[in-house]
């Protein structure tokens, strides 16, 4: 049994149990109360001479019992007030059994009556507690929710404790707290612990999580705490001050975090295949752009492949810190080396030679200007980094003869409407280029949707305005987009690697495509909010529809050609032979856009992608 079967149970069938129990309780109280006032387990005698009493009290039980509410009270939330309830619907039953032997005459000692109220009193608690104990039995034994510790064992700690007890995703294990006259002691049904016994407690009890419930505390001795607590490698989180709840300030913090996977409008993709670990195995594998939503993610996803080592290519300083720092402990502990390379993939002489250096043999070509509203003032210098990059980077793994480069493009790319989509169009047209002038490295394309999670998306933005409090921004009512997490995109790359067969384009069958006003809608009431009504004013966030924005499409494609499609091993995976451009037809593009990006002309660059890339137009601007 789960406690999940139980919590599913309509409001309506667990009134009718516990009012059931409670009822039942009303003869076996009665006689319990016979047994003992004549001292046999069996007083049938004095039972037969009083048998009427059995029935008529059991329906006027239940409907005290009704009357009392008793079957409304909640497990979870049984206390003083409870008992009190049950304790007057005991002293209602013996009254009641008093006056109805009196006024049918029977033949039944005084104190029965006193004795039958005493029994339902006991045995209406113990059946609650009972339960309650079964509950969280279950609880604890099924699910994989996460233990954690509760720092405080005053009112909010026992009230903390209490709403995790009814939550999916963690479990309280024991209190911390500083009182030394608190520790051994058992609060809120858990044991309360001195701060000296934290380290052997985490260990002992497989502690993730140490929430520190002293609303009350100085925020110097808060700050002096949690510097404390980051020692033992758990995550620390804080309750908000009471000032700062009233205040407001502590509230963004208590938001409920919305995973990306519950906006997805569809099923995770299970993209887990034993072709992924045989492909990297081994292998020295470059990540380009190794800073990013998706190349940070690739390097994570590598790490379980088994690589001879892993090259980390970027060219943002801080970014390469972070994902090196990020990486280095976990690889390690596996034996798997991580070099941080900083560099520009327009960089010729660089890239070439780490590839050298390292004796990389699989490229994995993440790097690429892609925030849309950036990329349209910065038409010539993405161009720079998105095309030639792409060309530098190809063309020196071609030279190494790599076993494998693959290209991380987007859905974007397909009849453009932008720079953005136009740049990795080309991109893509060079890729499959250079596998016509060289057989012996792979190459393959990856195109993804828009990627819930990375730095550009909608989700990080929605955040950030459902935290402030509102509006929340979505260019227009129709704007639709495909839809994918970053653990997919980084799996649908690695899978690209593996069924390479040379100029191929991947794509993830994603579902339908959902309305970014839809997202918007699910994201406020994920967190917690409601949205607000334009009519009445009512609700929590308001979301607000601002205008497409230059070079915004209203819908993306994945597939230039839907009949171009080709099996692969796995059934959500599709992969395109796609039309090209000839090797004098894309040695011209290149050598045109050179020209563009040395004058700096934007006009002759855009005029280059209007011939150049097929069904590329200039989407006007619409209000939604």
């Amino acid at each position: 049994m789960k406690p999940t079967d139980i919590h599913d149970l309509s409001r309506a069938k667990k009134r009718a149990i516990f009012l059931a129990v409670d009822t039942l309780l009303v003869p076996l109280s009665l006689y319990c109360a016979f047994a003992l006032r004549y001292g046999s387990a069996t007083p049938w005698i004095p039972v037969a001479d009083s048998w009427v009493l059995f029935p008529v009290l059991t329906l006027w039980g239940a409907g005290i019992i009704w009357a009392l509410r008793l079957h409304r009270i909640k497990l979870n939330a049984f206390d003083t007030h409870s008992m009190s309830n049950i304790g007057l619907a005991a002293l209602l039953l013996a009254v009641s059994a008093i006056l109805l032997s009196y006024m049918m005459d029977l033949f039944a000692p005084r104190s029965v009556p006193l004795l039958s109220g005493l029994f339902f009193y006991i045995f209406a608690i113990s059946a609650r507690l009972g339960g309650l104990a079964l509950l969280r039995n279950l609880a604890e034994r099924g699910g994989d929710r996460k233990p954690v510790a509760i720092y405080g064992a005053g009112a909010a700690g026992i009230q903390l404790a209490a709403a995790l007890r009814q939550a999916s995703e963690a479990r309280p294990v024991f209190f911390i707290d500083d009182n030394p006259n608190l520790h051994g002691l058992m609060v809120a049904g858990l044991p309360v612990h001195g701060p000296d016994k934290l380290a052997k407690l985490i260990d002992a009890r497989g502690i993730q999580q140490i929430l520190l419930a002293v609303p009350s505390m100085p925020v110097e001795r808060r700050h002096e705490l949690i510097s404390k607590l980051k020692v033992y490698d758990v995550e620390v989180q804080v309750l908000p001050s009471y000032i700062e709840m009233m205040s407001g300030k502590g509230l963004v913090q208590s938001l409920r975090t919305v995973a990306p996977d519950q906006l997805l409008g569809r099923d995770k993709v299970a993209l887990d295949t034993p072709e992924i670990a045989k492909t990297y195995a081994g292998r020295v594998v470059m990540v380009t752009g190794a800073g990013g939503a998706i190349g940070s993610e690739l390097c994570r996803q590598l790490l379980n492949c088994n690589p001879a080592r892993i090259i980390l290519f970027e060219q943002g300083e801080f970014q390469l810190y972070s994902i090196d720092q990020e990486l280095q402990a976990e690889a390690k502990s596996m034996g798997i080396p991580i070099h941080a390379k900083l560099g520009s993939i327009t960089n010729k002489e660089r890239v070439a030679g780490v590839i050298a250096e390292e004796e990389v043999d699989i490229i994995l070509h993440a790097a690429a200007y892609i925030h849309l509203p950036l990329v349209q003032d910065n038409e010539v210098e993405v161009a720079r980094n998105n095309v030639i990059g792409t060309q530098v980077v190809a063309e020196a793994a071609a030279e190494a003869k790599l076993e494998r480069f693959i290209l991380v493009s987007t859905d974007k790319a397909v009849r453009p409407t932008n720079i953005l989509g136009a740049t990795k169009r080309m991109a893509e047209l060079v890729v499959q280029d250079t596998q016509t002038r060289n057989r012996t490295t792979k190459f393959a394309m990856v195109r993804f949707g828009n990627v819930l999670g990375s730095s550009g998306s909608v989700l990080p933005l929605f955040q950030r305005q459902i935290a402030r409090g509102g509006p929340v921004t979505v260019t227009h009512k129709d704007l639709t987009r495909f839809f994918m997490t970053i653990p997919e995109a980084a799996r649908l790359v690695l899978l690209a690697g593996a069924y390479a067969t040379g100029g191929d384009v991947f794509v993830l069958h994603m579902g339908e495509p959902q309305k970014i006003i839809d997202i918007a809608h699910r994201m406020i009431t994920l967190s917690g909010l409601k949205v607000k009504d334009p009519v009445t004013g009512e609700g929590d966030i308001e979301v607000k529809v601002t205008g497409l924005r230059p070079g915004e499409k209203l819908y993306e494609e994945l597939l230039i050609d839907d009949d171009s499609l080709l099996p692969t091993p796995h059934a959500k995976i599709l992969r395109a032979q796609e039309g090209m451009l000839s090797q004098i037809e894309v040695a011209s593009m290149l050598r045109e856009l050179q020209n563009a990006i040395t004058d700096a002309d934007t006009a002759r660059l855009r005029r280059l992608i209007a011939t150049r890339v097929e069904g590329y137009h200039v989407q006007g601007v619409t209000a939604g």
